[in-house]
């Protein structure tokens, strides 16, 4: 029996970082592969995994996503929480949700590039005006 079936994430003991590595295990993941999802780099998950810094809002929210934990729960453990890690999936549909969660940090890693692509030009726009 893991610690998560054994039911560590009480709110009152597990921390944030905790909450991050007991629901990425839940969702199958490496801390490589959620680093890679998230676009940030490894030690970066590292430190928010071992409590020595937080991440920005949007990166929070995009996590919450990806491991298909409540946003609230990931902040301070109340809520739907992770997945029990005995669900009965199937490779096939965790491969199918791995596939759908990729595809949901890309289309926020691009609706953010468009912002900042949307800024620049309307600073151009702004300068030749």
């Amino acid at each position: 029996m893991t610690d998560l079936e054994e039911g560590w994430f009480d709110p009152e003991t597990s921390t944030f970082g905790d909450r991050i590595a007991g629901a990425r295990e839940a969702a199958g993941m490496t801390q490589s592969q959620l680093a890679r999802r998230l676009g940030i780099q490894l030690n970066t998950l590292r430190g928010w995994e071992d409590d020595r810094a937080e991440p920005r809002a949007n990166k929070l929210q995009m996590m919450a996503g990806l491991l298909n934990v409540s946003l609230v729960w990931l902040l301070n453990g109340v809520g739907e929480g992770a997945p029990s890690m005995s669900d009965p999936a199937t490779p096939d549909i965790n491969g199918m949700l791995n596939e759908l969660r990729d595809l949901r940090t890309q289309m926020g890693q691009m609706a953010d590039r468009m912002g900042l692509l949307e800024k620049r030009l309307r600073q151009a726009v702004k300068e030749t005006t």
